[in-house]
């Protein structure tokens, strides 16, 4: 077994555990927001971090962002109320 720096660097530290993911949500890239659409009337989305989601005004439909994945299905988007 060799000492190399990259050998090492892809174990944990003894002693120490390993990152846990399933304690907070993948976050979800903003710079893929610029390159995606509603996929109904192909206009802007809206990020809301707070529900996780992306938001089509013009089409009343939020998508939702599953473990960093932004579900982009007609069906599975929810309805929101137009103010």
């Amino acid at each position: 077994m060799t000492d190399s720096p990259q050998a090492q660097g892809d174990f944990p530290s003894p002693g120490t555990a390993p990152p846990d993911h399933r304690l907070a949500p993948p976050l979800f890239d903003r710079h893929m927001l610029e390159a995606l659409v509603c996929p109904l009337t192909h206009g802007r989305l809206d990020y809301d971090a707070a529900r996780q989601e992306l938001v089509s005004q013009a089409a009343g439909l939020a998508f939702p962002i599953r473990d960093g994945i932004p579900i982009m299905l007609i069906g599975e988007a929810r309805q929101i109320k137009a103010d």
